[in-house]
């Protein structure tokens, strides 16, 4: 059971991480855009970073795709071994 949580953790961890930069850009707004750019910074830097939304963004992304990957898992039986072989067998 102490495993099981942490496999679903790590999961979630990595969902997680992968969804962060996905989320990143969305609603960014740079300095160049701003038509304010700081002396010493890049003319891509944002305008004004908003770490708390996009954490809270983030997490709720990320916990509706391993939701789904939960379900999809659990109770319909889909995993790694249901996708098609891409690659050749070289047996």
């Amino acid at each position: 059971m102490h495993m099981q949580f942490i496999s679903a953790f790590a999961v979630y961890f990595i969902i997680w991480w992968i969804t962060l930069f996905a989320i990143l850009p969305i609603g960014l707004k740079t300095q160049a855009e701003d038509e304010q750019i700081v002396p010493g910074s890049v003319e891509s830097a944002p305008a004004r970073f908003r770490g708390g939304r996009v954490v809270v963004l983030t997490t709720l992304v990320s916990g509706v795709i391993f939701g789904s990957w939960y379900i999809a898992s659990t109770y319909f039986g889909i995993g790694f071994d249901s996708l098609p072989l891409i690659l050749p067998n070289f047996d």
